[in-house]
Order: C-alpha cells, then structure tokens, then sequence
C-alpha cells in the first residue's frame, strides 16, 4: 500500500458501500473512481482489516477494519459540517474535508462534533458515526440542537446547520438566506411552514422544515446575550480549528 491516505480511502470507500448493502469488487473499483490497486486490498486483508469472498468477487470489512473505517467516516463528515456550517465554505466543502480527515485526532474530531452541537448527519444526509462526546452529551444534558419542525410558533432561535441530503437543494436554501448562523422565527405550522429569516417571509414543506437544525432557546424571544457570547466561544474555535488546518496542510 502506497501510503496511509490510500489506506484510509480504500476502508472509507468499503465502508460506503457495506453502508449502502454493496459488496462487490467491481463496486469497489468504482467507488475509487478508477484507481484501483489489487496490492493495497492484499495489504488491508493481510492487515486483517477486510476479508474477500473465496470467489474472489466480494470485499468487506473485517471488525477491526469497520472500527478504524468508523473514525475516518466521523471525521470527514464532521469536517464537512464543520466547513459547511462554520467556515462558510458553501459547496466547496468536499475537498477541504478529504484532506482534513487524514490529519485532525479524535481529541480534535470530538472538540469539532462538541462545538456544531453534536450533529447527527453531514451536509448530504449521511449518518455521521457518534463518539464518546455524543454518548457523554446525551447522558448529562438535553441537547441544545433540535429541529425546526420541533418548535414552537413564535419561537426564534439560529440555525445550527442543514441536512438537505441534495446538493440543489441547499443551493435553494441558500439562496433564501437559509443558512447556518442565521436567525429563524417560526410564524405558522400548517398547512405549511413560514419562517421570517433575514428579513423575509419564507414558506417550506414539513420536509424541508425537519432537516434544518437550530440551536434551540429557552425563550421564544429574540436570541439573548448568553447566546451571542456562546457564538463568540464557537467562532474563536472555529478559527484555531482553521488556522491548524491551514498550517498543517
């Protein structure tokens, strides 16, 4: 095997496919998008990471394999979260997350997931693996991130992050301002949902109001100033976050 980067990509790719009920090594030749290498699966099978099927047609991944997969997966849809939401990268996340999955620890990845309020799912609606962090949050508070669909009319609070699942999709949210850090207030419920967001009355399907995530207010009031100082927590986060990205790339 070539390098560690090619490690991670061949058990991220297996991973993909056994989430998807894929198997097949012609499957897995695809998911690496042609660059296939039969030296680097020996390598994962003698690393006892993945087992093939005695025809020689199906790959998966071994139990130690699936554990070292898990934390390449969390780390790199954390990162797209992580520059979605917080960095403002809009739909260029994507690369910045596949370099970022090879060099941030799981002290790092945890800080990520702690700091976006421990999101279930990456920007295209895949499940993003718990860590002890999430297990943690669970057991001693309530968590501060909840639906749209959940509140309450009057209700206002900020947009955590959106899990649209479809790329045109969040490029029409966006597109109506609907985007992470902005502030949302709930008008109406049935037999649509409206929100006023940046200034603008906003009608969305029940869908659509499920997938986006707000960080959730003890009030129906506007956001109050422990809110702000909270955001100023995050954002001072989000720059070491960057900074050590940018250094270490």
């Amino acid at each position: 095997m070539k390098s560690k980067v090619e490690k991670d990509e061949y058990l991220e790719a297996l991973w993909c496919m056994q989430e998807s009920g894929r198997s097949s090594i012609e499957e897995l030749k695809s998911e690496v998008e042609g660059n296939f290498n039969p030296e680097a699966l020996d390598t994962l099978v003698e690393e006892d990471m993945a087992t093939i099927s005695d025809d020689k047609s199906c790959v998966l991944l071994s139990e130690k394999g699936a554990a070292y997969a898990r934390r390449i997966i969390r780390a790199h849809r954390l990162a797209e979260r992580l520059m979605y939401d917080a960095m403002g990268m809009g739909m260029d996340f994507e690369k910045g997350a596949c370099e970022f999955e090879h060099v941030i620890s799981d002290v790092l990845v945890n800080s990520i997931c702690i700091m976006l309020g421990h999101p279930k799912e990456c920007p295209h609606g895949l499940p993003i693996p718990p860590g002890d962090c999430c297990v943690n949050s669970v057991k001693t508070i309530e968590s501060a991130v909840t639906h749209l669909s959940d509140m309450m009319i009057g209700q206002s609070a900020r947009i955590a992050y959106i899990n649209c699942g479809e790329d045109h999709e969040m490029h029409r949210l966006n597109g109506l301002q609907i985007r992470p850090g902005s502030a949302i207030k709930l008008h109406q419920t049935y037999p649509s949902f409206v929100v006023e967001c940046e200034g603008s009355n906003i009608a969305i399907d029940d869908e659509i109001a499920h997938h986006i995530c707000v960080w959730q207010l003890e009030s129906k009031k506007a956001p109050s100033p422990p809110v702000e100082v909270e955001s100023e927590k995050k954002r001072g986060l989000r720059d070491r976050l960057f900074r050590r990205f940018v250094r270490e790339d």
